[in-house]
């Protein structure tokens, strides 16, 4: 009983969009990683990697930039990242 109460009582003085922000920053870092490994692996695979200096450089920025503007889903920031790679490395070639 002791401890429901102390629970309250930590509860009360911090609000859900505090714990939410703590946990989401907590594992921001895990899900960018993972999603630059899927999409690094998946270039990498398919030889589009020419330069792997710029090539994380890329996808770390993108994925980041995604990730802080609220999207979750590691396959669909690999994904939108593998794309804009590609169209990156349209424009420099043309």
């Amino acid at each position: 009983m002791d401890d429901v109460r102390g629970y309250h009582a930590v509860a009360e003085g911090t609000s859900a969009t505090e714990i939410g922000f703590a946990l989401m920053s907590e594992l921001l870092p895990v899900l960018v990683e993972k999603s630059i490994q899927i999409a690094w692996d998946f270039l990498e695979r398919s030889g589009e990697i020419i330069d792997p200096g710029d090539a994380s450089r890329f996808l770390l920025r993108n994925i980041d930039d995604m990730a802080r503007a609220g999207e979750r889903r590691p396959l669909m920031l690999a994904n939108n990242a593998i794309n804009a790679y590609r169209r990156y490395k349209r424009l420099l070639a043309a």
